[in-house]
């Protein structure tokens, strides 16, 4: 059996509706699907295929990325494939988005952009070459 493609993320999140709001100016994610669940507030957003399943829980601590040999290793970012460089831009300088690591990251195949959501939650905005998947073969 192969996987067709990553069904959804599920994420903690501060402030639902904050998140709900950020994730559809920044990304065009809709919500399609809202509720209430042994008291939690939860919601589903969609943009293409992409699906995110975000519970809020106010008293969440920001996330870290610090990982050490004490410390159990856990994701550090999901990923985002945009097709429009100029829109994402325009949507960067629109929203006053912090893009880390000093800015655009250039990959053999690839350029990326990091940003931090509401929660504090890393974000890779990648845009392929051509719009094609592809890897540079090792030696």
């Amino acid at each position: 059996m192969k996987v067709k493609h990553l069904d959804h993320l599920n994420m903690t999140v501060k402030n639902l509706d904050e998140t709900k709001d950020w994730y559809k100016r920044v990304f065009g994610f809709d919500v399609v699907e809202t509720g209430l669940r042994s008291g939690m507030k939860w919601g589903i957003l969609k943009s293409g295929d992409a699906m995110l399943c975000i519970y809020e829980y106010p008293e969440l601590v920001k996330p870290s990325k610090a990982a050490s040999k004490n410390t159990p290793h856990t994701i550090n970012h999901f990923g985002l494939r945009i097709t429009d460089r100029d829109k994402w831009n325009q949507t960067v300088e629109s929203e006053q988005l912090e893009v880390l690591y000093g800015g655009e990251v250039r990959y053999p195949m690839s350029t990326s952009w990091y940003v931090l959501d509401p929660t504090g939650y890393e974000i890779e905005v990648a845009l392929w070459d051509d719009d094609v998947v592809s890897f540079k073969q090792s030696a």
